[in-house]
């Protein structure tokens, strides 16, 4: 099941470049990318109370809090990175760029989380790496 809802990550972030790019003209990057929040956040809130998982609060940890907060800012940094790159370029090159961050998670989740680093890993990487400059130039 986890790779259906990972294909449909994909799917929905390939139409995120895409509308916002459409959505985006004459608008400032920082104003779409505050304005596109706003309909996340609701949107988010509006699925945890639909599904009744808000009574879950009192139980995140600090630690939790801690990590949820710091991938928040860097979420929020990537958000205003990539709407600015995508005003100012071309979303056919700014998107496999931004995807590039498939490989860097690859390489984190080897480091930070400890996760099995395999033949195969390393080739889809390389390849991924590849594709991506392929792409850009």
């Amino acid at each position: 099941m986890w790779a259906v809802f990972a294909l449909l990550s994909a799917l929905f972030a390939a139409l995120t470049g895409i509308l916002a790019k459409l959505g985006m003209e004459g608008i400032n990057s920082n104003l779409a990318t505050a304005l596109r929040t706003i309909v996340v956040l609701v949107m988010a809130w509006g699925i945890v109370f639909a599904t009744g998982k808000h009574t879950g609060i009192g139980d995140i940890t600090a630690r939790s809090w801690m990590f949820l907060f710091l991938s928040g800012l860097a979420t929020g940094l990537s958000w205003i990175c990539y709407f600015h790159a995508l005003q100012i370029g071309e979303a056919s090159k700014v998107v496999p760029i931004d995807k590039f961050s498939v490989v860097i998670s690859m390489v984190l989740a080897f480091l930070v989380l400890g996760e099995k680093v395999t033949a195969l890993k390393v080739l889809g990487g390389l390849l991924i790496t590849a594709g991506t400059f392929v792409l850009i130039l």
